[in-house]
């Protein structure tokens, strides 16, 4: 098995990529999709939230209102570090189940947004960093997911900055490019992982 964590910044455009790799063959961990299942309603994980953050941090249904909890926390590093000492282990726990459920010989894509910030580069044997300018983050943000300017700019602080992701980085996949130029470098890089997971599947030479 060969893990691969994948990061980039808010906007950078991991999703596409992931997905891209998935239809190469990859097995993915998707950290913010598990990372929503440990506070569904009902779940310990929300009820911590909950706690921490106080009711209003709820929608009219009861599940957690992201967007309000997000404007909180992404304004106050403390109370960032709170909701991320919550989320983390459960989303840690869960990933590694998924994980030793895969095959032994799979390439196995951890999607982790946070990688960089919490050190986890170690636990990978391939580190994938998407990287756009921060330009292009700030228009997708505001063109695409319909934040304004200022919500944007504080999510973007709230993470490392692109010099810190591109440190940890094993391989960088630019996305300031085509779709068809993306497909193409994701395919590139793909074949480097599969000769990675081959190499590393050998039993050592006598």
């Amino acid at each position: 098995m060969l893990k691969v964590g994948l990061t980039g910044g808010i906007g950078a455009g991991k999703s596409e990529v992931s997905r891209l790799l998935v239809e190469c063959g990859a097995v993915l961990i998707d950290s913010d999709r598990i990372a929503r299942e440990v506070v569904a309603p009902g779940t310990p994980g929300l009820g911590s939230v909950v706690e921490a953050f106080g009711p209003d941090v709820l929608a009219a249904d009861g599940s957690l209102d992201r967007p309000r909890l997000g404007s909180v926390v992404f304004a106050d590093p403390d109370k960032l570090a709170v909701l991320n000492s919550i989320v983390h282990p459960l989303v840690g726990r869960r990933s590694s189940e998924l994980e030793a459920a895969a095959a032994e010989d799979a390439v196995v894509v951890h999607d982790v947004p946070l990688l960089t910030e919490n050190g986890l580069a170690p636990l990978y044997d391939v580190v994938i960093v998407v990287d756009v300018a921060p330009e292009t983050q700030l228009d997708r943000l505001v063109r695409l997911r319909g934040m304004t300017e200022e919500d944007a700019r504080a999510r973007m602080a709230a993470q490392a900055t692109r010099e810190k992701r591109l440190e940890i980085a094993d391989i960088v996949i630019d996305n300031d490019v085509p779709l068809d130029e993306l497909e193409r470098r994701v395919r590139e890089v793909w074949a480097e992982l599969e000769d990675r997971a081959r190499r590393s599947a050998q039993p050592p030479r006598a």
